[in-house]
């Protein structure tokens, strides 16, 4: 919120002057849906803006009459319930209007819950109804906080996975719904006696485990992967869950690792760690099956951070909705893996589905004296001409990382890339080259068994921003191809 009226959402800057402006066809839907949100209340030194929040509820009340427009959607509607409830109990004073509204907006969306969206739409219904049936009084209220309930021991179970994975497989919207789970801890002990013992001890361990799952998700620099949808700036960061996650007393579980590997094996990440690399496999299903709307077509990509820098990356998600660029940045060629014949591995369309879609298999990891290695496979172009498979092979050292690709079956284009954090400069074509860190470590690489070319390409860290960067792309020659990484 940078003015009473003004609003900076996905990098773009916008007013609310009138009423007509918080539905104005000429906004992006999901850049007002932010303006609905009411996020700011609980922002950073939200306390400095209180005569601007209490100024904007007065209008949303006053402006958006019920039933009408994007705010009163289901998600906006559980977002907004949500944090007007937090904002007064951070001590705030909400006016009678106010309260009447919420209770409103609670009854409307006990009607209008997201049943046919499910994943972390329906988590964040359920929420709001927990949160409304807490802060209201009666036997309505009741009814509100026991539907919440009921939902969430049916959704918790069937979206954090047994290695604390959320199964839409997007660290993104893992940390979105692990502050979920934590204010949902927090408001049981704000109303002691109301939530069941039960299921406040089971959403601990769940919180424990997710937070586990995040830890081993992010990079050196303390943010997060770029696998599905997902972007920086959205939800909070690592170091902001762990702080809440300590002032509740929650702590990340202690999962089974093999040696400096952690292999996720639900939700089928694996992290590899040695000397001064870390890196990041998605050997991963794309998610659940019945809900691929934040997959992308990143199967076996990677992403490697060398002396707490980034170096190789996906290109990540700028946008939502529909358009050419959306599904630009869901496809194969954004990504850190391999394309063949110009397909996607998974057949991404429209901004959030998915048609056939890659399986991994055959997923072999080894901790030995000579690096780590991690093998896998996938089946995504089996639906091509020729019928290929793509095999990739990591295998990290203490000073050098080897990715080796292998396509078994007819094709005949493949093409692998390497997308380049937009800090690291390249120099180099051919066979061989350098890569020069920001802190000026020295990254020899050198290719085999194909050509590279180091072309223009972008980053997308955040929504609505662009960055420009480097991608080296190598064509292969044969069946096989070997990109060597090398540092001191």
């Amino acid at each position: 919120m940078l003015a009473a009226d003004a609003f900076r959402f996905l990098a773009v800057i916008g007013q609310v002057r009138n009423a007509v402006d918080w539905n104005h066809p000429a906004r992006e839907k999901l850049w007002l849906y932010n303006l609905h949100y009411f996020d700011d209340l609980n922002g950073v030194a939200a306390a400095e803006r209180t005569a601007w929040h209490r100024a904007l509820l007065a209008r949303w009340v006053a402006e958006n009459p019920p039933g009408v427009g994007n705010g009163w959607e289901p998600y906006p509607s559980s977002l907004r319930i949500v944090n007007w409830i937090k904002w007064w109990l951070a001590g705030n004073v909400l006016e009678l209007a106010w309260v009447d509204s919420l209770a409103v907006q609670a009854r409307w969306l006990r009607r209008h819950i997201e049943w046919h969206l499910l994943g972390n739409h329906l988590f964040v219904n359920a929420k709001a109804l927990v949160f409304a049936g807490l802060f209201f009084a009666g036997d309505e209220a009741a009814e509100w906080l026991a539907r919440g309930l009921r939902i969430l021991a049916r959704e918790v179970p069937e979206q954090v996975l047994p290695d604390g994975g959320h199964f839409e497989l997007s660290p993104m919207y893992h940390a979105i719904i692990l502050e979920d789970v934590l204010d949902l801890l927090n408001a049981a002990h704000v109303w002691p006696g109301q939530v069941p013992d039960a299921v406040v001890a089971h959403w601990r361990e769940v919180a424990g485990r997710m937070l586990y799952w995040l830890q081993q998700m992010i990079h050196p620099d303390g943010g997060i992967s770029f696998f599905n949808d997902a972007a920086l700036g959205i939800a909070a960061d690592f170091a902001a869950l762990a702080a809440y996650s300590e002032r509740l007393g929650i702590v990340p579980s202690v999962m089974a690792t093999k040696g400096r590997c952690v292999h996720l094996a639900d939700s089928g990440y694996v992290r590899l760690q040695q000397g001064n690399a870390a890196a990041l496999l998605d050997v991963a299903r794309i998610g659940p099956d019945y809900l691929p709307g934040h997959a992308h077509a990143n199967t076996l990509s990677f992403e490697l951070s060398l002396f707490g820098q980034r170096v190789v990356v996906n290109s990540g998600t700028s946008q939502y909705g529909l358009g050419a660029e959306r599904l630009r940045q869901r496809g194969t060629a954004a990504h850190s893996t391999v394309e063949v014949d110009g397909a996607d591995s998974s057949e991404v369309w429209g901004g959030f589905r998915v048609a056939q879609r890659a399986r991994p298999f055959g997923l072999a990891i080894t901790d030995e004296d000579q690096g780590l290695k991690v093998i896998c496979a996938h089946d995504g172009y089996r639906r091509l001409k020729g019928k290929p498979i793509h095999r990739r092979r990591w295998w990290l050292a203490e000073h050098s990382l080897q990715v080796s690709d292998y396509i078994e079956g007819g094709f005949r284009v493949a093409v692998a890339r390497y997308y380049l954090h937009p800090t690291v400069q390249v120099t180099g074509q051919g066979q061989a080259g350098q890569f020069i860190l920001s802190a000026g470590q020295i990254v020899n690489w050198s290719v085999a068994g194909g050509v590279a070319r180091v072309v223009p390409a972008t980053w997308h860290p955040e929504f609505g921003v662009t960055v420009p960067s480097q991608c080296v792309e190598i064509q292969f020659e044969g069946a096989d191809v070997a990109m060597d990484f090398s540092w001191k």
